[in-house]
């Protein structure tokens, strides 16, 4: 499919006053997103946890996660927390922001959208729940939060 490339709209969720508009690369492969400390530090962000990442070349690195962030792109926001990469390092959009803002990449144009599903608003899909006062187990589908 190639390089998809957007620009997406970051805000310090606890100081609304700080925000940036960025390009970010859409990578399907990755799970979370990621923001170069350069930005971390223009948006204030707090260090909120260190995970271990395994890269494309199968290194594994303890990095620092930084929250909260509100999100914007393809016209949907949501909360998020980031991984920090080094200053001047391409911010980065993982499979957790696409799947909670239910984006798809129309690879004709290589452009996020809204799931032509769902247009309006997006679907979240639970496929399995188990009930805590029941104990049983119960399959849910496409439940739209409005």
């Amino acid at each position: 499919m190639g390089k998809v490339v957007e620009k997406i709209k970051v805000t310090n969720f606890k100081d609304p006053s700080k925000s940036i508009e960025i390009e970010a690369v859409i990578d399907t492969g990755a799970t979370m997103s990621v923001l170069p400390m350069d930005v971390i530090q223009k948006l204030g962000l707090e260090k909120i946890d260190e995970v271990n990442v395994r890269y494309a070349d199968n290194s594994v690195k303890r990095k620092e996660v930084y929250g909260w962030i509100i999100l914007e792109i393809a016209g949907r926001k949501a909360v998020f927390d980031v991984l920090a990469e080094n200053e001047g390092a391409q911010p980065l959009i993982g499979q957790i922001v696409l799947e909670r803002l239910d984006l798809v990449i129309e690879p004709s144009t290589k452009k996020v959208i809204p799931n032509p599903r769902s247009p309006e608003t997006p679907m979240i899909e639970i496929f399995m729940a188990t009930s805590p006062n029941i104990g049983h187990t119960a399959a849910l589908r496409s439940t739209q939060i409005r």
